[in-house]
């Protein structure tokens, strides 16, 4: 019995054991909670405090009265309805050429010379219908007598009559297709000269010396434009169509020279947009003193309808920095923020438009730059 009770007694105690080495360790709240999260507040950027605000004049921005503008790009262009293509009546070979691409010429001035066998076919029917109303005028004259002596009867006298005056027709029509082609009757040639039917500047060629030449062919010899007056074409954007109307004045400043203004028309507006690019082509008529040439590179202007009241502050009191406008306008008690702005076009007596940022009548430090470099040393 009392090894059973031993044995009991120790069977209990293993189980005992276990069930404290099995037991889990309660949880710390405290230990599975995240940590606490710091907050400090930092001060706003755009405000600065200074000792002695002081030492940093103050300028008050004014009002300035202007005109919208949209500068956009374009380049300079003929008038098409003032080019003037020179075209060839006779086909053939060119066999010299008096003028090249870019020249200057006259109306009447020689341009080029052309061997053509038209000529000489236009010249043999020429011949034939010379020849042709001779005989004509003969039986016409033996016929009259003919009648006169009661030979023949009038309706054949009218026959001969009428005969003798297609002749005449014929001959005509053969001298007058000779003179089309620049041929003198009397003195054939079977070369064809052409000349400049305007004055203006040669600005295009297709032909080259030895060249075939075809009569009213798709392709022009030459192309003469009369360069006073001159196209501007502009790509305007979508969203700035609203400021381009027809008929309205536009500024044209050329690339090569930027110091001279020009004033041209807005004649036309594009009606289809660009689905690349969203742009519609503007045209401007301007008249060209002489130095517009096609293919120069322009920035037009083109104005508001109306006045607008912008602000203008001393060119000091914008900072440039970050690639953007910036100015210093003082608050409550020795703070000043920094306010961007929208720079525009310096002014007379040292003043800069602002078309954006800040309005007519507010403070501004006077020199920004000052003040910044200033800030940047406390």
């Amino acid at each position: 019995m009392n090894r059973q009770r031993s044995a009991i007694l120790g069977i209990g105690l293993v189980l005992s054991l276990l069930a404290v080495g099995c037991r889990r360790p309660e949880a710390d709240p405290s230990a599975e909670a995240p940590p606490e999260v710091k907050v400090q507040r930092e001060e706003h950027q755009g405000l600065f405090a200074v000792d002695h605000p002081e030492r940093f004049p103050l300028a008050k921005a004014i009002a300035h009265a202007t005109t919208p503008e949209l500068n956009v790009t374009g380049t300079v262009n003929p008038d098409i309805s003032r080019n003037v293509p020179v075209i060839s009546l006779a086909s053939g070979r060119v066999i010299e050429i008096r003028a090249r691409l870019g020249d200057s010429v006259t109306k009447g001035q020689l341009l080029l010379k052309v061997l053509s066998s038209d000529i000489s076919a236009a010249y043999s029917d020429y011949q034939q219908a010379v020849a042709d109303e001779t005989l004509a005028r003969k039986q016409l004259g033996r016929s009259k007598m003919l009648y006169e002596n009661g030979a023949i009867a009038l309706k054949d006298l009218e026959v001969v009559e009428a005969t003798e005056a297609k002749a005449e027709v014929t001959v005509k029509t053969a001298t007058q297709h000779l003179r089309v082609l620049g041929v003198d009757p009397d003195h054939p040639s079977p070369v064809v000269e052409i000349f400049a039917p305007v004055s203006g500047v040669i600005t295009d060629q297709q032909v080259t010396n030895a060249s075939g030449v075809q009569a009213l062919g798709s392709s022009n010899p030459f192309t003469i434009s009369d360069l006073n007056e001159v196209w501007i074409i502009c790509d305007v954007f979508e969203n700035d169509l609203r400021d381009v109307r027809l008929g309205e004045r536009a500024g044209i400043r050329l690339n090569s020279y930027p110091d001279r203004l020009f004033a041209g028309t807005i004649s036309n507006i594009g009606p289809i947009l660009d689905p690349n690019i969203r742009t519609a082509k503007v045209r401007i008529q301007v008249r060209n003193p002489g130095l517009m040439r096609p293919g120069m590179f322009v920035t037009a202007t083109f104005y508001g309808p109306r006045e607008e009241s912008r602000a203008a502050v001393p060119a000091t009191a914008i900072l440039h920095l970050h690639d953007r406008d910036w100015v210093y306008a003082p608050v409550e008690g020795k703070q000043f923020r920094r306010l961007e702005v929208v720079a525009g076009d310096m002014l007379a007596g040292g003043m800069q438009e602002v078309t954006s940022g800040i309005s007519p009548g507010q403070p501004v430090v006077a020199n920004a730059l000052e003040f910044q470099n200033s800030v940047q040393q406390q």
